[in-house]
């Protein structure tokens, strides 16, 4: 999707409606600015909630303690796949 936006006074950019529900852009959300080969690139700052975080942590190792006899070693958890709990 390529748009044309133009600098205001101030060096204000309105970001179109489009782009931001393309991105999940909200009101109040904090965006990072990085220059990069000379492109202006702006990426929604990520927010991690911590206790959503832990939650989920401890539900999927629940859930790896089932299948184990002992305490993990290194190695042990090959073919448990950690991202189908954040789906």
């Amino acid at each position: 999707m390529t748009l044309r936006v133009t600098v205001g006074r101030k060096g204000y950019v309105i970001i179109p409606k489009a782009v931001r529900d393309l991105v999940g852009i909200r009101e109040g959300d904090t965006l990072l600015i990085r220059v990069e080969d000379g492109k202006i690139i702006l990426e929604p700052e990520v927010r991690v909630n911590m206790t959503e975080l832990r939650r989920r942590l401890e539900r999927h190792w629940a859930r790896i303690r089932k299948y184990l006899k002992t305490e993990p070693k290194l190695g042990d958890l090959r073919g448990i796949s950690l991202e189908e709990e954040f789906e």
